[in-house]
């Protein structure tokens, strides 16, 4: 297991705190690397994914630890970006919600309850479930990823260790090797990193292929505080040449950018 091989490094409580940080980043600069090398089986787990949310399925993603955090907090970010419905895609990790801020001992070792958090949603043939496991080894993952399958669904992963049991059992692993951590086996630095940039590249461009984004604009977006208020009021400026008033006004009417747009372009 490349994660848990030993670091480059040793002796680190007797580094400054100067070459702590160097080296730390300098570690962090292989991940996009690592990443890139990824891009074709992200590419055909992408085409997958949306050739089946535009027939009405939901993206699903289970992880434990970090691994589900980063999951959770993908999903969590999609509906105020691209102003979709808060089930559309979905983080689920072991332990349940509660684990998300506190460990709970042993969840990610029941093979059998990533499919039960997932049957509350009733899951169909559209929908897929997206494995994160920086060990590629988690028992949560791999029985959620293997119920799923049999029932039908699209399975992928995001994994940082090659040939592992999770990525075996879906259909589209994506598998990024970003080799020892700098501390020994602590997977939430380079192979959290890099399961952040591929959910990233995941859930953005699965959204830009449904239509959420107009040219590089969050069109969709929603406008929940003063600060997305101003950027939206700019973005109808400058796409209709109205006044920030007019801008407002519009907003207030539509509820987001694409409407207020969509409104006054079929007004005149």
């Amino acid at each position: 297991m490349i994660t848990e091989t030993s670091s480059h490094y040793d002796h680190l409580e007797q580094m400054s705190v100067h070459d702590l940080l160097t080296n730390i980043n300098k570690e962090d600069k292989t991940v996009p690397f690592a990443v890139e090398k990824a891009i074709p089986q992200i590419e055909a787990l992408v085409v997958q994914i949306v050739k089946r949310m535009k027939e009405g399925g939901r993206l699903i993603y289970i992880g434990a630890g970090t691994s589900g955090r980063l999951g959770v907090v993908d999903a969590s970010e999609c509906p105020p970006t691209y102003g979709v419905p808060h089930d559309l895609v979905i983080g689920l990790m072991a332990g349940g919600d509660g684990a998300i801020r506190k460990a709970v001992e042993f969840a990610e070792d029941d093979a059998e309850q990533a499919w039960k958090d997932i049957e509350p949603y009733h899951p169909d043939e559209h929908d897929t479930v997206i494995g994160i496991a920086a060990s590629g080894r988690t028992p949560y993952v791999i029985g959620g990823l293997n119920k799923a399958r049999a029932a039908g669904l699209l399975t992928g992963c995001v994994v940082c260790n090659p040939g592992s049991a999770v990525a075996q059992a879906a259909e589209f692993p994506v598998e990024v090797v970003v080799g020892p951590e700098f501390v020994t086996g602590s997977t939430r630095m380079k192979a959290g990193t890099a399961q952040k940039l591929v959910l990233n590249m995941i859930s953005t461009s699965v959204m830009i292929q449904l239509g959420r984004i107009k040219g590089n604009k969050m069109v969709d977006m929603q406008l929940t505080n003063i600060k997305l208020q101003d950027r939206a009021a700019k973005m109808v400026m400058s796409e209709i040449g109205v006044n920030r008033e007019e801008a407002e006004e519009l907003l207030a009417k539509y509820s987001n950018v694409r409407g207020a747009i969509d409104g006054y372009n079929q007004s005149r």
